[in-house]
């Protein structure tokens, strides 16, 4: 046996590295099935985080769908989703730069259908007997302070001129928001999902089904399900015509149907079948036929794979090697088709047999070889925190088989908290967790309270305690980690991107326990961020905070910008400059005001970038300079050199690598 080099942990060596990273790592989603072919979205950082549709024939060829020139995503609340629908190998898609609706046919370049005029569309649906997309409009051109969105009816094919100046039929407006636009097999009836201000949609939203006239309007629209205080996700028509969805109504996420008279649950289970709507076109379940339902299922923060016969309402397992499924799922024929991963295997768009559960990858969305030896397995954690309650998290302990550490020295951790906040993290395998562990941290990956899939309550323990909840939580799991002997507590770092960059910068306030810092496009004025956001989120801090203007001192008492001189620890901040979901404001007063009292800061902004970082060269720096800046702080020299990011106020900067 190999004897390993004895080095201390943060500085051990590794072949996952940030260019392997950014080189060979996609993004997949929004799965479409056409015939025998299979389609997905590809979202490329080697292509500056361009949006691709690919297919799959049926003969096993991959191609690109959309040309180079295009990038096939909607800015319809921002995140968007649901930006190609296809038909016969036609593909019509919503283009970043401009965003107007296009059509392309096979083998013929794209075509503009709506004007260029600020107006988007997502979540698109073909009426087949009428000829026509019905889809989510976003209207930013009519002046008013914010968009109006509502659902329309739009030509499928250009105008004879080619100016594409179709500007639709409104079928419905009138609330803030409108999704999830959903045609019968026969095309007589439509179903829609709607909510209003100060809602989310994973807080509540309301299903609801109208008749559609010959000429295309809606007629005696009902509502079925749905309110204020109850989530409805993914209506779905059934291939006999009876309508599906998904309501929280009894904590969990469950499937029901509605036949015209009443609403009957099909599946009942202490586990989610849902998750929140941050994107058009999620799905997590499908019809393979009239008598078999394909279900993603999630609990304790695994997935599985489950069939459900609507008639009995039996359950049956199909096993799979696979415990996280993104909210994309597709069936015919007797196959699922998903996108899907494990701790050992990074997410791939998946085939599975219904029957034999035989696996065929189809897409990976990372080609880069490491050896099993090299990955941290992640552990299901359950810690106690505040209230008598239990949190959740996944720890991943530093592994590298050509390394130990001195005896007696403990790994330095880092502590990760998601965004959303109303999101979570799967234990799929992410080379951006193996990065860190490779090298020698402890990661902690933290499903704080207010983490979708553990339930409502769960979800709904962050409503007016976000910056108090996920802050102890996050303390609460870095403690328990400590106190296993697993981590160093006097080398914990706190690191997170936008609602998780926010957490970061509230703990660094509000408690002495970290010693570190990284915010990524994370904000740090509550205030600032709800005058200067995006319609979708406008009113998402008054059910995480408090009312405004009523409650504004609440607002403030949680903004890390007013309570800097409580900040001893280093603080680095990363930052998109296009970012208007967090503007970069928001980094600046921080960072300006950290300078300004000789508190430890250092800042790296991006430009082209938005919210989420999507170019390769700055998915790297981003990676690099976090880890050269914990370098620093905690005193570790490098294995191999990365380019330095200049700290403002270290006072005693470690042994800089070489």
């Amino acid at each position: 046996m190999e004897q390993k080099t004895i080095s201390p942990y943060g500085s051990w060596r590794s072949p996952i590295t940030a260019d392997a990273i950014v080189a060979g790592v996609i993004g997949l989603g929004q799965i479409q099935l056409d015939g025998d072919d299979i389609y997905w979205v590809e979202q490329r950082p080697s292509e500056a985080g361009r949006n691709v549709v690919v297919r799959r024939r049926a003969d096993g060829t991959i191609e690109d769908v959309t040309p180079p020139g295009y990038n096939a995503r909607t800015r319809v609340h921002e995140y968007g989703g649901g930006a190609y629908l296809l038909r016969q190998g036609t593909v019509w898609f919503a283009n970043f730069t401009d965003q107007r609706l296009y059509r392309q046919e096979p083998g013929r370049a794209p075509v503009a259908l709506t004007p260029p005029k600020d107006i988007r569309h997502a979540d698109m649906v073909l009426d087949e007997r009428r000829s026509r997309l019905i889809a989510i409009r976003e209207d930013h051109s009519t002046g008013s302070t914010w968009a109006v969105n509502s659902i329309v009816g739009l030509t499928t094919t250009p105008s004879p001129s080619g100016g594409g100046q179709d500007e639709g039929l409104t079928l419905i407006e009138g609330n803030d928001f409108y999704s999830s636009p959903r045609l019968s097999p026969s095309g007589s009836h439509l179903a829609w999902l709607t909510w209003n201000h100060p809602n989310m949609p994973w807080d509540g939203t309301e299903l609801w089904v109208a008749a559609l006239t010959d000429d295309g309007g809606l007629m005696t629209p009902r509502k079925v399900a749905g309110g204020e205080r109850e989530s409805i996700f993914q209506p779905t028509w059934s291939p006999d015509g009876v309508l599906y969805f998904v309501s929280d109504r009894t904590n969990w996420w469950n499937l029901y149907r509605w036949q015209g008279q009443e609403v009957e649950p099909v599946v009942q289970l202490p586990a989610e079948l849902g998750t929140p709507s941050w994107l058009f076109g999620m799905s997590t379940y499908a019809f393979e036929s009239e008598h078999r339902i394909v279900c993603q299922v999630r609990s304790n923060g695994l997935g599985r794979l489950v069939t459900v016969d609507p008639q009995d309402k039996r359950l049956q397992n199909v096993d799979t090697p696979y415990t996280a499924f993104a909210p994309f799922i597709q069936a015919r024929a007797g196959k699922a088709f998903t996108i899907a991963g494990s701790p050992t295997q990074m997410p791939a768009v998946i085939a599975v047999d219904l029957k034999t559960g035989r696996v065929d990858v189809i897409r990976r969305s990372g080609e880069v070889a490491v050896a099993p030896g090299y990955l941290s397995i992640p552990a299901a954690i359950e810690f106690p925190t505040e209230g008598g309650l239990t949190g959740h998290a996944f720890f991943y302990p530093p592994v590298n088989p050509d390394y130990e550490a001195p005896a007696g020295e403990r790994p330095p951790l880092i502590v990760y908290v998601h965004g959303g906040p109303t999101g979570s993290v799967s234990n799929a395998l992410d080379l951006g967790d193996q990065f860190w562990t490779s090298r020698g941290f402890g990661y902690l990956v933290v499903n704080y309270g207010g983490s979708a899939g553990y339930g409502r309550d769960y979800r709904q323990r962050l409503n007016g305690q976000w910056g108090i909840v996920d802050v102890n939580d996050s303390v609460n799991a870095a403690r328990y980690v400590v106190g296993l002997g697993l981590a160093d507590g006097n080398r914990v770092a706190i690191t997170g991107g936008s609602a998780g960059g926010y957490t970061v910068l509230r703990a660094l306030t509000s408690t002495d326990f970290f010693k570190a810092g990284a915010s990524h496009f994370g904000i740090s004025d509550l205030e600032v961020f709800h005058t200067d956001t995006h319609k979708f989120e406008s009113m998402y801090d008054q059910g995480l905070i408090g009312r405004w203007p009523e409650e504004r001192s609440v607002y403030r008492e949680r903004s890390a910008i007013h309570s800097l001189d409580r900040i001893r620890a280093p603080v680095i901040l990363f930052q998109g400059l296009e970012d208007k979901i967090v503007p970069p404001n928001q980094a600046e007063l921080i960072v300006a005001a950290l300078r300004a009292r000789g508190l430890p800061v250092a800042y790296v902004p991006f430009e082209g970038e938005q919210h989420g970082f999507r170019i390769a060269k700055n998915i790297k720096r981003s990676l690099e300079g976090e880890l050269y800046f914990y370098s620093q702080v905690f005193g570790f020299s490098l294995a191999d050199p990365v380019e330095p990011v200049p700290i403002d106020n270290l006072k005693q900067p470690a042994d800089r690598p070489h």
